[in-house]
């Protein structure tokens, strides 16, 4: 069942990993620290460049959780070493990114501007012209996270296709109401 729980994560040049007591794992590399409490049950073996995620019985809660934290750690290691970004676009007439200082400052046809203050790993970027904008940090939960809190602002109507989007994302544009003949 869990086959990915089986996959040793492989360590990149300048990321370490320790494991302190109550199962508190802490990720050190380049880009910054990341530090998770994993379950009690699993145990983490680091060799050679290598972190190998164990479980103590084949049972089907047990192969599950070992999936869970060898995909999590893996996701902390990505994190430290290359970050995480996800892109989202501005779609309707008067939509419109600015950055200010280090917020977002985002004008979606309300009669008030949204402003939104990052947390602490997280940063903006504004594409030029002010329709898209992307958000990037090294914890890929906090980035899906604030990406689906500014998406449902302003999520993608289904008539004209106004709203926020991630970049690529695909909307179904529904048929308007039919003329009286």
């Amino acid at each position: 069942m869990s086959r990915i729980g089986r996959k040793p994560v492989v360590l990149p040049e300048g990321v370490t990993i320790e494991v302190a007591k109550d199962n508190i794992v802490t990720v050190k590399g380049p880009k910054g620290v990341l530090s998770r409490r994993f379950v009690a049950e699993m145990t983490f073996t680091i060799t050679d460049g290598l972190a190998v995620v164990g479980r103590p019985t084949d049972s089907s809660h047990h192969k599950a959780l070992h999936g869970l934290s060898r995909a999590l750690l893996q996701n902390m290691v990505t994190g430290v070493s290359q970050g995480y970004s996800k892109g989202l676009e501005l779609v309707g007439v008067g939509y419109r990114a600015v950055m200010q200082g280090d917020s977002l400052d985002l004008s979606l046809g309300f009669s008030h501007p949204v402003v939104i203050d990052p947390p602490e790993t997280i940063s903006f970027l504004v594409d030029k012209g002010g329709r898209s904008f992307s958000i990037s940090g090294i914890d890929k939960e906090l980035v899906g996270e604030m990406a689906a809190k500014i998406r449902a602002l302003r999520p993608p109507e289904p008539y004209k296709g106004k709203g926020i989007r991630y970049r690529g994302e695909i909307v179904r544009i529904k048929a308007g109401k039919s003329a009286k003949k």
